[in-house]
């Protein structure tokens, strides 16, 4: 127990020791580290004296996700809350990604002219100076889309250096990328150097999308928040709040998709009922006055009253007919077949029929929908819809002939009914038929007509009613700090790279050192007892203790002495055996010592030299060659003619090596 306890006090000094040594043994190169963080935090100023700033801005904004007139709202994502027991919107991740499409960025790089980009030419870094340079470019004629930069040098207030010409401000330029003009808008300063870059909308928008940042603010709500980074604070602001602001643009104009679409459908038919009325109107009139019917009416009113219903009722029929026709050849068209709708009432009292019409404008709408979206055509999802749309225009089409037949058949009985009645009218003349036909033509177009007109306002008013699903909350305000580079982290790095880079060279230095150096060294390994340490001696003399000796070695040799004294206090006539691994790590001058200092004590002392490669004793003692143990083992020499006294030292003998074999 007491030994285990002896065993865990001299670990917790070795490991004293252990961290003792390492603080030294780092404080030695002290300069070194003041020097490396000191070239660090140099290198950590020129950077952030030569980086470009970026500045943030963010904007947030509410999405009615639920709203029916959200494009991308739809029963699906309902269903999919009612399974899941979500209460979140699903398709709030469609209006996320809508905000950060191309398409999208694409208007507000055009509504703000970023197809130009200004930078000023500074002395030590350029910057970018949007919304405070004093000129902009307009382009009069745009002839390609390639990219191109030009550097324009202020010589005064009127006139600037381009291509090495001076031109004036306001005045058109041509070169090979079109026409344009530089026009001065603020106090400018001369020798002010600026570089204009002009790229293509698209290439403008994909790279300001990589900045753009768009997510959830608070989970659980519609609340987004829109942030961009750019190098100018200005542009910041000014990209969020025009993002929002065309955002809300685009959902109004897909929510009035379906409107626009109806309005055009209705304004052709009511231009080609006002044309078909017109002329049936001039053939009434031209009729009346060739034939002087102008008093048929009032001659026929009571004569012609069962007549007149039974027309209503055809009128009623082939207006139906009529309408039916028109659907159908608006729904074959191929112009029509992926980007029109069809109007969903038109006086076709059809359930079956209505429902259809429906169902086959949803799938039109989700189709353009996706289009919108910025997904191809080739996509498996649009193609999927256009399957389900030509599943839904056969469907429509074999419903449309069914119901035309059937008002085929009622117009076919209420003929019927006028055959009977015009028995009746045999005796009036050619011309009184052929007017009341006439008319029968134009009430039938008419009404035709008043209906249109009726469901363009309808629609109308529904267009004009549409409100967007967005409302922004907060505008982007501009902030001058810049969120990049981080002065404070990139100081705190540069001091820590500062310091670790001469730490690790230090740390490996010793990882690659291989020589004993300390005692721990020794007792890492071994737990063999230490009885001494001997410093370095800077004698040229190889025996340095004697009676007088005082120096730090020779007390260190004592030392191992009185060590010695203790550990082979039972041994009687003890033998000590000095080596070590290789030549000249100090074994003649350590066992010639240690002999020197065991004799000083009185004790008669013999060092055998048993180093007969390289023998160091005997001239280190600056004694002449003499016969030793080679001569011995040789049988040539008796052992107690070999033992030499050492000069100068009482009580110390030497076995030489002998001659060398």
């Amino acid at each position: 127990m007491e030994e285990q306890k002896t065993r865990a006090n001299a670990k917790q000094e070795l490991f004293n020791l252990s961290i003792r040594d390492i603080f030294y043994k780092y404080i030695r190169f002290l300069p070194l580290f003041v020097l490396s963080i000191a070239v660090a935090l140099l290198g950590a100023f020129i950077y952030l004296r030569y980086a470009e700033n970026a500045y943030s801005a963010t904007g947030t904004m509410l999405i009615n996700a639920n709203n029916k007139s959200s494009p991308s709202a739809g029963a699906n994502d309902r269903v999919e809350n009612i399974l899941t027991g979500s209460n979140r919107p699903q398709n709030l991740q469609n209006e996320i990604e809508m905000l950060k499409s191309r398409p999208l960025m694409k208007r507000v790089v055009e509504n703000l002219n970023l197809q130009f980009k200004y930078t000023s030419i500074g002395r030590v870094k350029d910057k970018d100076v949007y919304g405070l340079v004093p000129f902009y470019v307009e382009f009069l004629q745009h002839t390609d889309d390639q990219f191109f930069s030009m550097k324009i040098t202020i010589v005064d207030e009127n006139t600037f250096r381009l291509n090495d010409a001076v031109l004036k401000f306001n005045e058109p330029i041509k070169n090979e990328h079109g026409i344009f003009k530089i026009i001065r808008t603020n106090p400018i300063t001369p020798d002010n150097i600026y570089v204009v870059e002009w790229r293509p909308s698209e290439i403008a928008a994909m790279a300001l999308v990589n900045d753009l940042k768009v997510q959830l603010k608070t989970p659980g709500t519609g609340i987004l928040s829109v942030t961009m980074e750019s190098s100018s604070p200005q542009l910041s602001v000014d990209i969020v709040n025009k993002l929002m602001v065309e955002y809300d643009s685009m959902t109004v104009e897909q929510n009035n998709f379906s409107a626009d679409q109806m309005l055009n459908f209705i304004a052709g038919r009511l231009s080609k009922l006002k044309g078909e009325i017109d002329s049936l109107q001039q053939i009434e009139l031209d009729l009346r006055q060739k034939e002087n019917l102008f008093d048929v009416e009032l001659q026929s009113s009571n004569y012609f009253s069962t007549l007149t219903d039974i027309n209503k009722a055809i009128n009623e029929q082939e207006l139906r007919i009529n309408t039916a026709d028109n659907v159908t050849d608006y729904v074959m068209d191929k112009q029509n077949r992926y980007s029109s709708v069809v109007p969903s009432s038109l006086g076709l009292e059809d359930i079956t029929l209505n429902e259809l019409v429906m169902s086959y404008n949803k799938a039109q709408i989700e189709r353009q929908v996706l289009i919108n979206s910025n997904i191809p055509v080739n996509n498996p999802a649009v193609k999927e819809t256009e399957e389900i749309i030509e599943k839904q225009r056969q469907n429509l089409l074999e419903n449309i002939k069914n119901v035309k037949l059937g008002y085929l058949s009622n117009v076919g009985k209420l003929r019927g009914s006028i055959n009977q009645q015009q028995g009746q009218l045999r005796s009036l003349p050619y011309k009184i038929k052929e007017l009341l036909e006439i008319q029968r033509q134009i009430s039938t177009k008419l009404a035709l007509y008043g209906l249109l007109e009726g469901k363009s306002e309808e629609t109308a008013i529904r267009r004009a009613s549409t409100i967007s699903n967005s409302t922004v909350i907060d505008v982007a305000q501009i902030n001058n700090t810049p969120i990049k580079p981080n002065n404070r982290l990139i100081q705190i790095l540069a001091a820590v790279i500062g310091l670790a880079i001469p730490f690790l060279g230090i740390f490996a230095a010793e990882l690659l050192n291989d020589k004993v150096t300390t005692r721990m060294d020794v007792e890492k390994v071994t737990e063999a007892p230490i009885v001494g340490e001997i410093g370095h001696s800077y004698s040229d003399n190889v025996l340095i203790v004697n009676k007088n000796s005082r120096g730090m070695v020779a007390e260190q040799f004592r030392i191992i002495r009185s060590n010695l004294q203790y550990i082979l206090n039972h041994v009687q006539k003890p033998t000590i055996l000095t080596t070590s691994s290789f030549s000249g790590e100090g074994k003649s001058f350590v066992s010639t010592n240690i002999a020197a200092v065991m004799a000083l004590t009185g004790k008669k002392t013999v060092l055998l030299e048993f180093d007969i490669r390289k023998p160091k004793i005997l001239s280190g003692l600056n004694m002449s060659k003499k016969p030793g143990i080679s001569n011995y083992l040789l049988g040539k020499a008796a052992l107690q003619d070999l033992i030499i006294p050492a000069p100068d030292c009482e009580n110390l003998y030497i076995l030489p090596c002998g001659p060398i074999p």
